[in-house]
């Protein structure tokens, strides 16, 4: 059985997007699927907040499911920002919304192990992709059905990529040729590289609501039914 259309391409079903935007991470905002992001890239941490369910050390987490929590950390360094304890005087790591899960005590614990190896915030296993800084809205129109609909896509996102997106509203879209003003789309480019300017900016400093002008991508059926 064909697993993709006839647009030549990767295979839709093990396609991974490389990246997410903010309110695709804010769904993701519970205990038993908990994202978050923290410089520049998505995390999922749902397996974290199993392993320590019911724990007091995973409230911080929990709090800030779905949200960006970059200010936890030293840019420069990539770890949990610090301060000098003032009960101590030592280097400590700043927590000012309590203490969480791999933070050690303030002071030395009979219960505390640090066995753990790596801690959260340092394994690679958690990532699932990158964060989009900027996105901007597309108009994806089926001339064979005349369904239309809109998509907030990052700038960055390739066309692969936003085929993907679009795949929850039509599971045959690698069956169709993907065109802009009447050109066939690069599907291994951006919207930019295809010539797709971002004029998001433009229209702000016209007062204009850029909403009014998204661009329309146009999908031209290529006589096949393959489902991804």
């Amino acid at each position: 059985m064909p697993t993709r259309g006839l647009v030549a391409g990767p295979n839709m079903r093990y396609f991974q997007r490389r990246y997410f935007n903010m309110a695709e991470v804010a769904m993701h905002n519970t205990a038993d699927d908990l994202w978050v992001t923290y410089l520049g890239n998505v995390y999922n941490l749902t397996s974290l907040a199993k392993e320590y369910k019911g724990s007091v050390l995973m409230k911080p987490i929990l709090e800030a499911a779905g949200q960006d929590i970059s200010h936890w950390f030293d840019r420069s360094t990539g770890d949990i920002r610090t301060h000098i304890d003032p009960l101590t005087g030592c280097l400590k790591y700043y927590t000012p919304r309590g203490r969480f899960v791999h933070i050690p005590p303030q002071l030395p614990r009979s219960d505390w192990a640090n066995d753990f190896g790596q801690p959260w915030w340092r394994r690679s296993e958690y990532e699932v992709g990158l964060l989009s800084y900027k996105t901007r809205l597309i108009r994806i129109i089926n001339t064979l059905t005349s369904q239309e609909q809109t998509l907030e896509v990052g700038a960055l996102e390739t066309m692969w990529e936003i085929l993907h997106r679009y795949l929850p509203y039509n599971a045959h879209a690698a069956s169709y040729t993907w065109k802009f003003n009447g050109v066939n789309l690069d599907m291994d480019k951006t919207l930019e590289q295809n010539g797709i300017a971002d004029e998001d900016q433009e229209f702000d400093q016209l007062n204009m609501d850029p909403e009014l002008y998204t661009p329309a991508l146009l999908l031209y059926f290529n006589d096949d039914l393959t489902e991804l």
